[in-house]
């Protein structure tokens, strides 16, 4: 058994329903908007419902010089997710669409690689 390759990963993951993801955040299903399977934008009305939650902490990664492999802000969101959940704090990340590479996004669109990906990825 050889390792699988990162599409083979991407392929067999099975991404959380975001009625499960919102929930999580505890968001209630009746404020998602659905825009297909795999996207929902989250209703105004939210503001208002959720004002006496308590307030979140806000990490924003806006500039990284990325190292020689091209590890930079993306990867180093992903990570810091990764490690609040490891140490058992509730964490949500959000990225907007990934930088493209050198190579206009031959290099997998920065989704990540192994079993660390951003899914679904360009691939």
């Amino acid at each position: 058994m050889g390792i699988p390759s990162d599409l083979e990963i991407a392929r067999a993951a099975r991404p959380v329903p975001l009625p499960g993801l919102a929930a999580a955040m505890g968001i209630g299903p009746h404020l998602l908007e659905p825009h297909g399977d795999g996207v929902a934008k989250i209703r105004l009305e939210a503001l208002v419902e959720l004002a006496q939650a308590p307030k979140a902490l806000y990490v924003l990664v806006s500039a990284v010089t990325p190292t020689p492999l091209g590890e930079g802000k993306t990867t180093t969101t992903v990570g810091l997710g990764q490690a609040f959940g490891r140490m058992g704090r509730r964490a949500t990340i959000s990225l907007r669409q990934p930088s493209m590479g050198p190579t206009f996004g031959i290099k997998g669109g920065a989704a990540g690689g192994g079993y660390s990906q951003v899914i679904p990825s360009s691939s």
